[in-house]
């Protein structure tokens, strides 16, 4: 699901300047992962580092659609009915792209590929496809349409293509496995992120309840919304800015700013729907999906999620319409502390 998000901020600008902290950076997946380390041994940081790099690499080479060959390429042109075999990696993010999906009640689905074909030209603007195409899309949309074989690693499609696309939960999936990467490196006082827009945070620094970091505005990056101790957990971001668009899986149609569902006890100019959404959970992967999901399902559907899953924390954009649609109004779900705030 290609959207614009939100960036996550950390609020400390001066930590090259705190004893053994290291910073090294990686472009891959179309953006820049950076591995922040508390480790005294710089040299033995750096390795440990381009380790979680050298993964990041291998990572890529499973689950990009892109590129030739990979595992979710040769799933896009697996034939239906015909199994086939694929890595741990690829296998493991797809059993959480199918429980996620069950989860949201299909609001989060990585076969949406076949659906933004017909929706968006090359350069990610909006067409419009005829209603024959959308119902041989929608045909081919669904995590139903996906068997995985546990004990053997294999996927099987019911009908072919199914077009994946894991764009809401790679680089979630990709910052768990270099956690654990670094983990294995005896490293354990870290902060990595994809973007600025999936970031795992491990264990703070000593003497601090956590690593700091802020959720701006993606209309006003200017403005703060939130800064937060973040240790042991994850954050991820989704965003909708005016004149782009996100393919609800459920509907098959695009949503706007001003198309989703706003609860009840929200006056009407603030029914208009979301602009950004924030899912704070366990595992970098999770709160990726969740956030992107979270741009679909209604604040209702959200709030429920929180309190089926309390380790989950929402924040929404609501946007405004008409005279008020320069305003927005902020939503918080979920087991919010005080303690979190910083600022």
């Amino acid at each position: 699901m290609t959207e614009p998000q939100p960036e996550i901020r950390f609020v400390k600008n001066d930590w090259d300047s705190i004893s053994g902290i290291h910073r090294f950076s990686h472009e891959a997946m179309a953006t820049t992962f950076e591995v922040i380390t508390l480790y005294e041994d710089a040299r033995y940081a750096e390795q440990a580092a381009w380790a979680a790099f050298d993964k990041l690499d291998r990572l890529e080479a499973e689950l990009s659609r892109f590129i030739e060959n990979t595992d979710i390429s040769r799933i896009n042109n697996l034939p239906a009915g015909k199994p086939l075999q694929i890595g741990l990696d690829t296998f493991e993010c797809l059993q959480l792209a199918a429980q996620i999906y069950a989860e949201t009640n299909g609001a989060f689905d990585v076969t949406i590929g076949s659906l933004l074909g017909c929706w968006l030209n090359e350069d990610k603007t909006i067409r419009t496809p005829s209603q024959a195409e959308l119902d041989i899309a929608r045909q081919h949309t669904g995590m139903h349409l996906i068997k995985l074989d546990e004990a053997s690693h294999t996927v099987q499609l019911a009908t072919s293509p199914v077009q994946i696309d894991l764009g809401g939960i790679g680089k979630g999936y990709a910052v768990d496995r270099m956690a654990e990467l670094l983990g294995e490196w005896s490293i354990d006082t870290a902060l990595i992120h994809g973007g600025y827009s999936s970031v795992l945070a491990l264990d703070g620094p000593p003497g601090t309840k956590g690593w700091p970091v802020s959720l701006s505005n993606p209309r006003n990056r200017k403005q703060t919304l939130a800064c937060l101790c973040l240790q042991n957990r994850a954050v991820s971001g989704s965003g909708l800015l005016k004149g782009q668009h996100i393919i609800n899986p459920r509907t098959a149609q695009p949503i706007q700013a001003d198309q989703a569902e706003a609860p009840d006890s929200i006056r009407p100019a603030f029914r208009g729907g979301k602009s950004a959404a924030w899912a704070f959970a366990p595992t970098a992967a999770t709160a990726d999906a969740l956030s992107t999901a979270f741009m679909v399902m209604s604040p209702k559907e959200i709030k429920q999620y929180c309190r089926r899953h309390p380790k989950v924390l929402a924040m929404l954009i609501l946007q405004g319409r008409g005279k008020e649609a320069q305003k927005e109004k902020i939503l918080h779900f979920g087991p919010w502390k005080k303690d979190d705030l910083i600022k």
